[in-house]
């Protein structure tokens, strides 16, 4: 199965770097690779939530969290015609604050073929959004 991860130390505590992690509404004025999220349902993001992005140069998405340990990591997925697309948000302590792991896999019979057009984008993008969530949990923005 095609992927990639990402891990990022940030010098912020566990709960901002979540904050920041989850507040995904204002992910397009914190992290350039998003130009608009839009949530599907009230609340918090639980299992189940579902959020419509829309990133440069990649299809609009609907992203359904599949897995929340609050206060440490969540998981979701978007489907599309052969691939499915899932990306995993993890928090953990660390000796110099907390360590962000963003990690991305996609799947389904389409999936080698849409990796190959999208891997060197996805993982730009996937840089970006940590070291984006790293400023903004650090300069509380």
């Amino acid at each position: 199965m095609p992927g990639l991860q990402h891990s990022v130390v940030i010098a912020a505590p566990p709960e901002r770097v979540w904050a920041v992690v989850v507040d995904v509404e204002r992910w397009p004025e914190r992290i350039p690779t998003v130009d608009s999220v839009e949530r599907l349902d009230a609340g918090p993001l639980a299992v189940g939530s579902r959020t419509r992005l829309r990133q440069p140069r990649l299809p609009e998405a609907v992203w359904t969290v599949t897995e929340l340990t609050d206060g440490s990591s969540y998981t979701w997925e978007s489907r599309s015609p052969g691939v499915v697309v899932t990306a995993a948000h993890d928090v953990e302590p660390h000796p110099d604050g907390s360590r962000l792991t963003l990690a991305l896999t996609v799947s389904g019979p389409l999936s080698g073929l849409g990796w190959l057009m999208t891997r060197s984008l996805t993982k730009r993008y996937v840089e970006t959004e940590a070291a984006s969530i790293k400023t903004a949990s650090e300069t509380g923005n």
